[in-house]
């Protein structure tokens, strides 16, 4: 409380005639007015907690830290809206305790961020602010801090025993009941939208050898947006389709501990404009299999840039085609996969079975236009295509669907991820 207080103020005029020697004095007392000004505080919220499932529609703000407490839901079909810059912050446990975000089917997810706000899904140890793009505590080697983001869908799966649907790798049905299924019969199915996603640190187990992907994709339809998404630092793979018709452009996955792009279950969308950097720990950049059930369908893989790294302890391959693997993959270019440690086993593009071999002699499995920086020692690209069935012309085709280059000429448009925490952290010049 303060107070301002006007003085008294005493004026006097002198009136001096010309006819007379006498004086008037005129005495003006100004009136004394007290005011009195408070002033308050206003404690501003900058942080919700979510802890149960979303059943009607929400919209997460990015005045606000979203923190994640287990297992969400979002179900009933209702819609969540993230906004642009929005930070969700999960906390750390396993098993049941795994904090991740699941979009059931019918449900949708519209997380609309932009390239100078991105949405981030992070860890609640990730000492990142509003209205930052980045923390600076953590980096792409501090994984399994939570779970994921998981979409689920009405598209269709291939499946084991022709089931039209399936419950997804990590909701565990003893405890979430159905709300983990996938598949279905309607192909442009609309899940929503996600674009400048950027999702660090995750990957949390859930049970013996079952970790959580950064964003996982299952049996999602053509009316879902995919675009620009960011994977660091995941225990799993970075992006897993299973099954699923939705097209993908411009994602980037970073130091994943298994797989940077996996598909399954005859996923038929096209990815179209993706890198992935090996991290010290990565195996595959691609892990590919195709249909499980009699329902085929085919992916189409464009415009890809795959960067390996000298000391990668896993053994980080360059790509594993798998059990029934069926697509096109076009226009690739692989650098940096130089071997395993001090033995230099030359890492590979491999046909690892009698059923993906036979794909690729019947032309469901295709390859063309590949182009490989190589390894000191290597003399011809020919050499880094492994057929281990020994029943293909895999090896020797590879003289005319691949090239040894110095400079890549093809791979993907690196330019589109000037925006990524990677790029940031890791100078790697886009």
């Amino acid at each position: 409380m303060k107070k301002i207080i006007w003085s008294l103020a005493t004026v006097t005029a002198i009136i001096a005639a010309a006819s007379c020697e006498k004086e008037t004095v005129v005495e003006v007392e100004k009136e004394v007015i007290v005011v009195d000004t408070v002033t308050t505080e206003t404690e501003v919220e900058t942080s919700i907690t979510v802890t149960d499932d979303i059943t009607t529609d929400v919209t997460w703000t990015a005045d606000k830290i979203v923190n994640l407490d287990g297992r969400v839901f979002v179900t009933e079909g209702a819609t969540l809206t993230i906004e642009a810059g929005t930070i969700i912050k999960a906390n750390a446990g396993s098993g049941a305790n795994a904090s991740v975000l699941v979009v059931t089917r019918g449900s949708k997810i519209e997380a609309v961020g932009t390239a100078t706000q991105p949405i981030v899904f992070t860890s609640a140890a990730d000492n990142i602010e509003i209205g930052e793009t980045a923390g600076t505590n953590l980096d792409q080697n501090d994984r399994g801090l939570w779970g994921g983001l998981i979409v689920l869908g009405n598209a269709p799966a291939s499946f084991d025993g022709d089931a039209e649907s399936a419950q997804i790798e990590g909701i565990p049905t003893d405890t979430d009941g159905d709300k983990g299924l996938y598949g279905g019969s309607d192909a442009a199915d609309d899940s929503g939208t996600l674009q400048y996603i950027s999702i660090r640190h995750g990957g949390a187990l859930i049970g013996e050898g079952n970790e959580i992907n950064g964003l996982t994709l299952g049996a999602v339809g053509t009316g879902t947006t995919v675009d620009n998404i960011e994977v660091v630092g995941n225990v799993d793979d970075g992006v897993e389709f299973f099954g699923g018709t939705v097209n993908a452009t411009n994602l980037f996955v970073w130091a994943q501990g298994d797989d940077g792009l996996d598909i399954d279950q005859a996923y038929s969308g096209t990815i179209d404009n993706a890198v992935v950097v090996q991290g010290g720990i990565s195996d595959h950049a691609l892990e590919i299999d195709g249909p499980e059930g009699s329902l085929q369908g085919a992916y189409t893989l464009t415009n890809a840039t795959l960067i390996g790294l000298d000391d990668n302890v896993a053994g980080g391959e360059i790509a594993d085609f798998r059990s029934n693997a069926q697509g096109t993959n076009n226009n690739i270019l692989v650098t940096g996969f130089t071997g395993v440690g001090t033995d230099l086993v030359l890492s590979d593009v491999e046909l690892d079975n009698e059923g993906v071999a036979a794909n690729y002699t019947a032309g469901t499995l295709v390859l063309t236009n590949w182009e490989i920086v190589l390894p000191t020692g290597v003399t011809s690209s020919s050499e880094v295509f492994n057929d281990t069935t020994d029943s293909t012309t895999f090896e020797a085709d590879a003289a005319t669907f691949s090239s040894a280059v110095t400079e890549g000429t093809v791979g993907a448009e690196t330019s589109a991820f000037s925006w990524t925490y990677a790029n940031s952290k890791a100078s790697l010049g886009f």
